[in-house]
């Protein structure tokens, strides 16, 4: 049986690190509600591909780079 895979993400992180910027500010940029960075931020969530990279073009970095599937699951 495989194992489930696990998002982990960093999307928190990167906000923080842009001048403070709030969820409602990120949410308003990326088109969705804040509750939606909420869930994304508390690993509830996992967005879609094209929220994904509206998400890493807000910061300035890769999807990768804001997602990664946790290594204590596995990658199969």
């Amino acid at each position: 049986m495989k194992k489930s895979h696990e998002i982990r993400n960093h999307v928190r992180r990167h906000r923080r690190r842009h001048s403070d910027m709030t969820q409602q500010e990120l949410a308003e940029q990326v088109g969705v509600t804040r509750q939606t960075i909420v869930s994304i931020e508390k690993g509830k969530y996992n967005p879609s591909v094209g929220l994904a990279i509206r998400l890493a073009k807000a910061f300035g970095v890769s999807v990768e780079e804001l997602f990664e599937i946790d290594p204590e699951t596995g990658d199969e």
